[in-house]
């Protein structure tokens, strides 16, 4: 596998940088326990002008403000009080873009997974939904601001490739609130992977 290096997330188009997440090995090896698994589905968050960004309309929060840094850190927030919520930070400091991990294909460390989710035997529901994909890997909000050039976390490239065909785009999940930018096809999946979360879509847009 090949570490993700800093310009892959330094460039300015996050839908872009969302699509190639597909199929990229996520790898976290928090306290000497590896856990690794495929992403097999994301969604973008354009900042200020996305109005289901945290970032949208400029807001600056202790929160956010990790979104105004760096490509390539990671950004992990808590939802519902629950779940750790792991996302790609982007594009050029100052601009907060971020992409959530939705999904992944478990690789490595199954066992590990296993234990931190409570779970007895693996089955799809593993790593499906950023809510377990965070519990998973491990991640806490702790983790925010973490490079993603890190022996400890990154993100690689083992040489997958993901069809034209496969790659499929969605409105997001859960951003009713977002208004127009509700509808927008901002969620990225691998087509038929059992791993992807939220319910089976009967039209999809296909990716050119």
């Amino acid at each position: 596998m090949k570490k993700l290096e800093q310009d892959f997330y330094d460039r300015s188009d996050v839908l872009k940088i969302s699509k190639e997440l597909l199929g990229k090995v996520l790898v976290t090896k928090f306290g000497q326990r590896l856990t690794a698994g495929r992403i097999v589905e994301t969604e973008a968050y354009a900042g200020e002008i996305d109005r289901a960004s945290h970032a949208w309309g400029g807001r600056r929060t202790n929160r956010t403000e990790v979104m105004y840094g760096a490509g390539g850190t990671a950004y992990v927030y808590l939802c519902y009080g629950i779940h750790q919520m792991f996302n790609v930070v982007t594009n050029q400091q100052g601009i907060p873009h971020a992409i959530l991990v939705r999904a992944a294909e478990p690789l490595e460390g199954i066992d590990i997974m296993l234990e931190r989710t409570g779970k007895k035997q693996l089955d799809f529901t593993l790593t499906k939904g950023p809510g377990n994909v965070g519990k998973a890997f491990g991640f806490h909000t702790r983790h925010t601001g973490l490079s993603l050039l890190r022996d400890e976390l990154f993100i690689a490239d083992d040489g997958y490739l993901v069809k034209k065909a496969d790659l499929l785009a969605t409105p997001r999940i859960g951003v009713d609130y977002a208004g127009d930018d509700a509808a927008l096809p901002y969620r990225f999946i691998i087509r038929d992977n059992p791993y992807v979360s939220g319910k089976k879509i009967g039209l999809v847009k296909k990716e050119k």
